[in-house]
């Protein structure tokens, strides 16, 4: 039995080699995942417990429970303007990974060229081989602070694609858009009649600054799939739910995919999930307060060792350059040396060459004890 030429061209997630590595080793401290260590509100919890004490274990509708649906369609539309119709543009998922994943299946036919913004998450362009899409690579660059420009679009014939796939606030810069920088990006997606996936992922982990949606730009709403979830937010990560915001006939193409595929989202998980839109603005607030202090001390003390780092203002990470030239042999060097785990930025992609992505959805004290790792490391 051979595997299929598409999935022969995908080679192994670089960031799981990172993982295996150091799960063989003692005192590692993981800067590498991109994992929440808070845990999901506890209301939400609660939720998801009552939901199965209730005995509600059955399959919900294809498209997620209605109840929910209307949910996420009112907390988009207070917190970032997003008007969305609960029973004809909105899909809940097994994570915004797979909200991506069908959309590219449902939106791509062979051989259409997808415009891919990077660095950015690693399934991406994965996602638009097995779809079986080609996928256009366009690196980001450290002096437009990671930011998409038409310029970076334009060099890389972005306009001859069908789509256009971009993240922010991204990973695994911590980058964020704001809309005055979205604006161009929006005309030459508009002028060049291109598709746009929008992972808004860490849409409620930016710092200072309010997330916006490139939908809610002019005649941008018609073309664009949003996707947002619980995993990072709510730090629901294992519980598996996201959901995109699309028009009608896209959100009916998804839908088609998921209900052959999936059926429905875990029902525990929508229950809880449905609870955390309802109860846990605290929550939240607070764990984004904690990032942004995490945030600042990380970048604090790349600082004083003199290694340049990026200013990030999104989601929680931030990306120093490496202090080798080679990355991916200084990642090595740190974790056997030191226990100390980072991901070097070549696995997210072009435009990540020479960095090192160093996430902080880790407890305060491991990061002040990895960040004097580091710091002996490089001494």
């Amino acid at each position: 039995m051979n595997p299929s030429e598409r999935t022969q061209r995908v080679p192994p997630s670089g960031i799981r080699r990172f993982f295996e590595l150091a799960e063989e080793m003692d005192d590692v401290i993981s800067l590498g995942v991109g994992e929440p260590d808070f845990t999901a509100p506890w209301s939400a919890r609660e939720a998801a417990i009552d939901s199965l004490e209730r005995g509600r274990t059955s399959y919900t509708a294809n498209r997620g429970m209605a109840e929910l649906r209307e949910a996420i369609a009112t907390t988009v539309d207070e917190q970032y303007d997003l008007d969305y119709d609960p029973d004809e543009e909105i899909i809940v998922t097994a994570g915004a990974s797979e909200a991506i994943d069908v959309a590219f299946r449902a939106l791509l036919d062979p051989g259409d060229r997808v415009a891919v913004a990077q660095p950015a998450y690693i399934s991406y362009v994965p996602g638009v081989i097995f779809a079986g899409g080609d996928p256009v690579r366009v690196p980001t660059r450290e002096e437009d602070a990671f930011k998409l420009t038409v310029d970076t679009l334009e060099a890389h014939d972005a306009g001859e694609a069908d789509v256009l796939v971009l993240c922010y606030p991204n990973n695994p810069t911590g980058a964020i858009m704001t809309r005055e920088e979205l604006a161009p990006i929006a005309a030459f997606a508009r002028e060049n009649d291109l598709t746009v996936l929008s992972d808004e992922i860490y849409a409620e982990l930016t710092y200072g600054r309010d997330h916006t949606s490139i939908a809610t730009l002019p005649g941008m709403r018609e073309r664009t799939v949003v996707f947002n979830g619980f995993s990072k937010a709510y730090a629901m990560t294992g519980l598996r739910l996201g959901y995109a915001l699309a028009p009608p006939e896209t959100i009916r193409a998804m839908n088609r995919i998921h209900q052959y595929s999936l059926l429905s989202a875990p029902t525990t998980a929508q229950y809880a999930a449905l609870d955390a839109l309802e109860h846990a603005d605290d929550a939240v607030a607070e764990m984004r307060t904690q990032y942004d202090r995490r945030r600042r001390f990380v970048l604090s003390r790349f600082a004083e060792m003199g290694i340049d780092c990026f200013e990030a203002e999104g989601a929680f990470y931030v990306f120093p350059e490496s202090p080798w030239p080679d990355a991916e042999a200084f990642a090595e060097a740190l974790l056997d040396e030191t226990g100390v785990a980072v991901v070097p930025g070549d696995v997210f992609g072009a435009g990540g060459e020479g960095h090192l992505r160093v996430s902080y959805a880790t407890g305060l004290e491991d990061l002040r004890e990895a960040m004097a790792r580091i710091e002996a490391f490089v001494e």
